[in-house]
């Protein structure tokens, strides 16, 4: 019997991915779970797993753009477990066979591997686990995900390391530096090795209990696949409630798509009950949270800047007619192009890049006794995520045209939002723009991002009464505010820089012309 190994689903954008390389080669044996090849695609590098035992029988080549959906590679029979293939082949002499299998039941049991905080980036020494996602004592696979670590710029997956039984050691709320031990994982049920051990001792008195041992109290059995076990966590459904239709029962990422969660009506019924009156009129409950290395740390960056810094904000307003005109009369056609909407922070982004090159002390930073210029334009967005403010950063925006930077904003915010983004993603920037205007703020003095020295801030777009040539017209207007450092700064860059932004944005044709 083999089984298919296709590319499996990796975004709703993303059609097609590369084979970048092979990890096994062709004819190799291949454990469950073990890593075979590595697939790339346009945002992000991903390993493939195998889901069961075997031989390596090799489809696609290095090198190849392979359909989401495509065959790989295919696993056969034959070479997967090694130690089982004399049960299965001895039929005469059962003695010897108790003598092989003896030897591998402490190996298997005493298996316990410590789990201990990876290198996260080098500026970070601590995190905090935020969260177990699996609990004491359950039973984990390679590759799942097993609790949620956090630092002051990004929260990451801790995942398992082998499979077997998790023993956790530190505590939710618990500050771990890098290298310390969080859990150990004792590998009673490696995969390949509990089957075959069990099984044992039938087969020296009945053949026939042993393959009903392997089909029922297989390893794989009930067990999901790193990516399957991801699915059901996010559903929040139970892995021992969904049925694996994968190779010995395994459940795989088809399974969990298509698992609901069990029906709960009449458990529901009595919480609400009880949750009644902390709902009365009137009620003066407080509650209590800790807060995250994230939040902890901006507080402290920002406090810091307002402390370190001679931080002062110069406004001017924006009429946004001329560039709501064009996004009408193109966004259509932008969208069916280049696969992304027409939104403001294209324009704002390139009007940014262009005036920061005629006044390049507004992107530049203090280090010690030093003024640190520099000659290319990376752009922080700042992006209101679930556990705080992040600011994940646009490499070499000025290179890059409006579809470009939509597609870089589009990415970057959904990662910010499911708190994927990583520390490379964060880490840099020369200006930084913030947009208070989706949520309605009219006016505000946006603080500075540090290291940098300068940042602009948008605002809600309000129709009101202004006079161009003479005359009374309604336009739709924005406030534009730019706080800057006024030690690196002086007011006659601040101002020149922001009027040039302004001019930018109210004759969208100057971004092509470059004047």
């Amino acid at each position: 019997m083999s089984l298919e190994i296709k590319v499996p689903p990796v975004g709703e954008s993303i059609t097609e991915v590369t084979l970048s390389r092979w990890l096994k080669k062709d004819g190799d044996v291949v454990a469950m779970d073990e890593v075979i090849a590595e697939l790339e695609s346009d945002k992000a590098t991903f390993e493939l797993t195998a889901e069961q035992a075997g031989t390596l029988k090799t489809i696609a080549k290095e090198g190849d753009t392979i359909p989401v959906g495509a065959v790989v590679c295919k696993i056969e029979d034959g070479g997967a477990a090694p130690a089982a293939a004399p049960v299965a082949a001895d039929k005469a002499p059962a003695a010897p066979v108790e003598e092989k299998a003896a030897p591998a039941t402490p190996a298997a049991a005493a298996k316990t591997l410590e789990v201990k905080v990876p290198p996260v980036g080098e500026s970070i020494t601590e995190v905090t686990l935020s969260r177990w996602i699996k609990k004491d004592g359950d039973t984990v696979a390679m590759d799942e995900a097993i609790a949620e670590l956090e630092s002051d710029k990004a929260t990451f997956e801790l995942t398992a390391e082998q499979a077997g039984t998790l023993k956790t050691i530190a505590k939710e709320g618990d500050v771990l530096p890098i290298g310390a031990v969080v859990c150990s994982i004792a590998g009673g049920s490696v995969a390949g090795g509990g089957a075959p051990v069990a099984a044992a001792p039938a087969a020296a008195s009945a053949p026939a209990p042993t393959v009903q041992a392997d089909s029922k109290g297989n390893y794989a059995s009930g067990t999901p696949s790193p990516a399957a076990g991801k699915i059901l966590a996010e559903k929040g459904i139970d892995a021992a409630s969904v049925s694996g239709n994968g190779v010995n029962g395994r459940i795989t990422k088809e399974d969990a798509l298509n698992a609901q969660k069990p029906a709960a009506a009449a458990p529901a019924a009595k919480p609400a009950v009880v949750a009644a009156p902390a709902a009365a009129p009137g009620s003066r409950n407080e509650r209590r949270e800790k807060m995250s290395s994230l939040r902890k740390t901006v507080a402290k960056r920002l406090v810091a800047v307002k402390n370190e810094t001679a931080m002062l904000t110069t406004f001017n307003e924006v009429d946004m007619q001329p560039i709501m005109e064009l996004r009408s009369k193109y966004k259509d056609k932008f969208k069916e192009k280049h696969g992304v909407g027409l939104g403001f922070m294209s324009f704002f982004t390139k009007a940014v890049c262009e005036a920061l090159k005629e006044w390049p002390a507004v992107g530049a930073r203090i280090e010690g006794e030093e003024i640190v210029y520099s000659d290319f334009a990376d752009i922080s967005i700042a992006v209101s995520a679930p556990k705080g403010l992040v600011v994940p950063v646009i490499r070499n925006a000025g290179a890059m045209s409006l579809a470009e930077i939509e597609k870089a904003v589009v990415v970057l915010a959904g990662k910010a939002r499911e708190n994927k983004l990583t520390i490379e993603e964060m880490t840099g920037g020369t200006f930084t723009i913030t947009n208070g205007g989706v949520f309605g703020s009219m006016m505000s003095t946006p603080i500075i991002n540090s290291p940098q020295s300068a940042i602009l801030g948008m605002h809600n777009i309000i129709e009101r009464p202004v006079a161009i040539n003479g005359q009374v017209v309604i336009r739709p207007m924005m406030y534009l505010a730019m706080s800057y450092d006024h030690r690196i700064i002086d007011g006659r860059e601040s101002v020149s820089f922001l009027v040039r932004v302004k001019q930018l944005l109210e004759d969208p044709a100057r971004l092509l012309l470059g004047v």
